[in-house]
């Protein structure tokens, strides 16, 4: 850990924080929501080892880098644009480069490919897949409608308000509750109700998040909050509006896929068939694996990390 370099590089308007290491072709890891460059550690560690440069952000709003107040400063093009931005500085002789996402920066990385698919070489993603986009249901309705108002995308939505309710949890509380979450389900968060058990419960930590892990996140979140986090959460419409013009558009890079069995994605209504009866190679043409790993649950580079660094390492090595 302590060869990783970091550095702060102007992009975009904003001071982007940036963990890096190793030389090489790169591979740009794109991290979610509660988390920070950080989720990739092991990642950027073992490919930097195996003759990658590996880097790894803090988005917009989390961690070291800059949080933009408004609301509307996170939707796709806001993000895009940074990792955009960030590539011209730190690889300008690069014309493509490798990705990797999870979560929400799973959602990135397909934004990523759908606007600039000149930009990127190969893709692995994980635990979302690729959504195509719906002209006729904004997704946050059908959400609403599927899963009720105690949904936790849907508790995100009234700016300032999950925020307060995390502040009363507390920001280490809140974290271990994410990190931890194995339910194969939806994540329902009942106003006034948090996670719905008892605060002074104890959270057994699994075997591959440390103390000092949870230290690491709770000490950037206690600085810098969950409303930049958030606020992609609050933009999902609004993404939705701007997506328009991609309507029916493919994904046209080559992509593997991983998912852990026990992934709330993963179990989130018709999207085993949408993987299993064609649907997400129809939308992801050059899709040449999907790889569901037993027993994982969400936060599967860190779970699994080794066999992560494998998958990532044996696919982009072919190309």
């Amino acid at each position: 850990m302590e060869e990783i370099q970091h550095r702060i590089v102007n992009v975009n308007g904003l001071n982007m924080h940036v963990a890096e290491k190793g030389e090489g072709p790169l591979i740009l890891f794109i991290h979610g929501f509660p988390e920070l460059w950080y989720s990739w550690r092991h990642q950027i560690t073992a490919l930097a080892s195996l003759g990658y440069r590996a880097m790894a952000p803090d988005l917009r709003g989390f961690g070291d880098t800059d949080a933009p107040p408004s609301v509307t400063s996170y939707t796709c093009f806001h993000v895009v644009g940074d990792l955009i931005a960030l590539l011209d500085v730190v690889a300008p002789d690069q014309d493509k480069v490798f990705v990797v996402g999870h979560d929400w920066g799973a959602l990135i990385a397909w934004y990523l490919c759908l606007f600039r698919p000149d930009k990127v070489k190969a893709l692995v993603n994980m635990s979302v897949v690729f959504n195509p986009r719906n002209p006729n249901r904004k997704p946050l309705e059908g959400l609403k409608a599927f899963h009720g108002d105690d949904y936790y995308i849907v508790r995100f939505q009234e700016p300032g308000e999950i925020e307060a309710e995390f502040a009363q949890i507390g920001t280490e509380r809140v974290l271990r509750e994410f990190l931890t979450y194995r339910t194969p389900g939806p994540l329902y968060l009942p106003k006034g109700k948090g996670f719905e058990r008892p605060s002074d419960a104890e959270i057994i930590l699994p075997s591959w998040l440390s103390e000092d892990d949870v230290k690491y996140y709770t000490d950037k979140f206690e600085q810098k909050g969950f409303t930049g986090g958030v606020n992609y959460y609050r933009n999902i419409n609004t993404n939705w509006e701007l997506m328009a013009p991609w309507t029916g558009s493919q994904i046209k890079v080559p992509v593997k896929f991983i998912v852990g069995d026990l992934d709330l994605t993963y179990n989130a209504p018709g999207t085993k068939d949408y993987i299993n009866k064609g649907g997400f190679k129809r939308h992801v043409p050059l899709l040449e694996e999907v790889v569901v790993m037993e027993g994982v649950g969400h936060f599967i580079n860190q779970e699994r990390a080794d066999e992560i660094n494998e998958h990532i390492y044996n696919f982009f090595q072919k190309l």
